[in-house]
């Protein structure tokens, strides 16, 4: 990629798994800001408790009530040191949106970053839901993602990506393991690192459901 011309823009988001303030960092490729405003479609409130989730198992169980909410379903779940996360899916098979699961208590809310800020159908972005314009290409978030990678984390590199309303989300490998995850604004190509999940533990990759 050519004509890139980095920089950092502090954001803070606040880590409920950990009760924290953490401090998200995004890179913006195109030299410009995205414009984030709240909206009807803001749904960072909806959450749901479940008790205590101690498994991948657990964990789907307790995205699905949420899914159930939306008419969505869940695909790929992920356990990290602080938490777990999982894919919400729609009916069909197209990926919605991404939520986190709180191990202690199995509240399900919205990820933090990209899921609520750059998502256009289910995040924070007004107006109706859309599909989200689409200037950067899966290829093209590939090479942001390694380029982000080689001046920040050396040594990882960006696996495909999946595609949410928006933006991609595309996991960080060394090797071929899995080490964490980073998203791709689709129209800016500005790449939001995931801070906030920890260590990565295991995973489910997406059931085949109807």
């Amino acid at each position: 990629m050519t004509g890139f011309r980095g920089r950092w823009l502090p954001l803070t988001v606040l880590v409920a798994a950990v009760a924290a303030l953490i401090v998200s960092l995004v890179w913006a490729a195109g030299g410009g800001s995205p414009s984030w405003q709240s909206g009807p479609r803001a749904m960072m409130g909806v959450v749901t408790r479940s008790g205590a989730v101690h498994n991948l198992s657990d964990a789907d169980r307790a995205a699905a009530r949420f899914a159930d909410r939306w008419g969505l379903r869940v695909g790929e779940v992920m356990q990290f040191s602080n938490g777990y996360y999982a894919q919400l899916l729609a009916s069909d098979g197209g990926r919605a949106t991404e939520v986190l699961i709180d191990p202690g208590s199995g509240t399900v809310r919205l990820e933090f970053g990209p899921a609520m800020m750059w998502n256009t159908a289910y995040g924070m972005m007004p107006g109706p839901r859309q599909s989200g314009a689409v200037a950067i290409a899966p290829d093209q978030a590939v090479r942001i993602a390694d380029r982000w990678l080689s001046e920040h984390h050396t040594g990882l590199h960006a696996a495909e990506p999946d595609r949410f309303p928006g933006y991609y989300t595309l996991h960080t490998l060394r090797g071929d393991r899995i080490v964490g995850m980073l998203s791709v604004n689709s129209g800016t190509g500005d790449v939001w690192y995931h801070a906030w999940h920890g260590r990565f533990i295991q995973m489910r990759e997406q059931p085949n459901k109807t």
